[in-house]
């Protein structure tokens, strides 16, 4: 099991945003993850990219715990160096590019495989010239940020995760900064990722039309629960709860 999350909680303070979520995803699945704003649909690709812990429950990827490790019996919080190690598997694409301004676009997607891998710098190269050339970038090497536009930047950051070849990818909403005209591209990148089948994927997103072709399965999340879970053409087309045909309804109309 690519994933698997067994009564995961996460507070803030007093805002409960995770409530007890038991989720297993099989290696190389797509999972379109929607759902109304404040739901925790952001929240749950945070925690398993280890920007923040969970309140309670237990993650494991590639049946190894996240966030603790067995001693003595028991279960403890797991050291740096074991998050770092299980959080190696797993890369994440955000909704802003933060790319280096002074760095050209290789130079934006080689930079983790040099300093976090620890690849030679000319292997590094040519690993981000391959992954550039994937989201149809080949003529951007030496491109710098202020050169590109949106979608073009939005392309480097998905082939800078991909250089670090992680087993399994976290995308955030990436489309939801870019302009209408360019989200075509970006999610045909990504049809395309989910098409080889060499990696699992999670992706959090308001594309319905994405969601419905390209998932192997759909999650909808309301109030930090998972509400509905199945095949594309159930979720969206037939839903089982009031909660997430309300929401389809609203979503659909605009």
């Amino acid at each position: 099991m690519a994933v698997r999350m067994r009564d995961v909680h996460k507070h803030f303070d007093k805002l409960k945003v995770l409530r007890g979520i038991d989720l297993d995803v099989p290696q190389a699945q797509t999972v379109s993850i929607i759902g109304p704003s404040g739901s925790g649909k952001s929240t749950l690709l945070r925690l398993l990219m280890t920007l923040d812990p969970p309140t309670a429950g237990r993650i494991e990827i590639e049946g190894e715990s996240l966030w603790t490790v067995e001693r003595q019996g028991g279960e403890v919080a797991a050291p740096e160096q074991h998050i770092r190690k299980v959080r190696s598997k797993v890369g994440m694409v955000f909704q802003h590019f933060n790319l280096f301004p002074h760095m050209s676009a290789q130079a934006n997607v080689a930079l983790a495989p040099v300093n976090v891998k620890g690849l030679a710098k000319t292997e590094a190269n040519e690993r981000a010239g391959h992954y550039l050339d994937m989201v149809g970038l080949g003529d951007k090497y030496n491109a710098f940020p202020a050169q590109l536009s949106g979608g073009q930047k939005q392309r480097v950051a998905i082939a800078r995760a991909l250089a670090m070849e992680p087993r399994i990818m976290l995308f955030d909403e990436i489309t939801s900064a870019l302009d209408p005209e360019l989200v075509g591209g970006i999610l045909a990148i990504l049809r395309d990722l989910s098409n080889r089948r060499f990696m699992t994927m999670l992706i959090v997103t308001h594309e319905m039309n994405f969601a419905e072709r390209s998932s192997d399965r759909v999650l909808f999340f309301d109030e930090g629960r998972i509400l509905e879970d199945g095949p594309p053409e159930q979720v969206l087309k037939n839903p089982r709860e009031q909660r997430t045909r309300d929401f389809l309804r609203s979503v659909l109309a605009t």
